[in-house]
């Protein structure tokens, strides 16, 4: 999770094994991957209240394996359409928002794995 982002709450999840697609990962890495995005998009819609969540996977610019997650709200700026990185003027998080966002969904992911 990082301030700098297209909409509040955007996260991104890295593979900890390399690979390039997900194909490409063991069985048992794959099914931890998959685990992982499980629970990042369980945390991010407790701590964001998104209405819905799109989630990404390109690997152009980066060849290593990873899943964007875009949160979605009524009425934002991309409803009915994909979110659009380079249409977004920063700053998306309001003063002092980022921070409680970030908290309540490491509360939230810290939850979710114990």
């Amino acid at each position: 999770m990082q301030e700098a982002a297209p909409v509040r709450g955007y996260a991104c999840l890295v593979s900890r094994t390399h690979a390039v697609e997900l194909h490409d990962l063991p069985e048992a890495s794959a099914c931890a991957f998959m685990r992982d995005a499980r629970g990042v998009s369980s945390a991010l819609v407790a701590a964001t209240g998104a209405v819905k969540l799109n989630y990404e996977i390109h690997g152009n610019s980066l060849p290593h394996l990873h899943m964007h997650f875009f949160p979605r709200y009524r009425g934002d700026c991309f409803e009915g359409q994909p979110v659009n990185p380079r249409l977004v003027v920063q700053p998306v998080y309001a003063a002092g928002e980022f921070q409680k966002i970030r908290d309540a969904f490491l509360r939230a992911l810290t939850s979710s794995v114990t």
